[in-house]
């Protein structure tokens, strides 16, 4: 293990109908990425009506959209919070990951991904 110091801090925003697992699933991540990277989970909208509402409080450094998004829902998401934030990093999930898979696929998921996301 190297001795940097982890990338960040990140802040972060879920658009998720279900807060309590987004910050559920999101804690686990943070944790388990804890030496390369600190994120902050700044917050999370729980419908597409206060997406901007909540970029525009927490002011985020990345987004992700929930498996619960279509890609179209996922991607009128993100065209919100983009224009609160223009250079906003964000990540979809794959549509349905939770119900087919469950939670431990999704924090899979967000970890084989964080890497190109915060690296780039």
């Amino acid at each position: 293990m190297s001795s940097e110091k982890p990338l960040g801090p990140f802040k972060l925003v879920t658009v998720n109908t279900a807060p309590e697992r987004a910050y559920r699933l999101v804690g686990r991540v943070v944790e388990n990425v804890k030496n390369k990277y600190t994120i902050i989970h700044a917050g999370n909208a729980e419908n597409i009506e206060s997406v901007k509402a909540v970029v525009e409080e927490a002011k985020p450094d990345i987004l992700f959209t929930a498996s619960m998004w279509t890609p179209e829902e996922s991607q009128k998401i993100i065209g919100i919070a983009k224009e609160v934030v223009p250079d906003l990093r964000t990540f979809s999930l794959p549509q349905g990951l939770q119900v087919e898979r469950g939670p431990d696929a999704v924090v899979e998921y967000i970890e084989e991904h964080l890497p190109g996301l915060l690296e780039a």
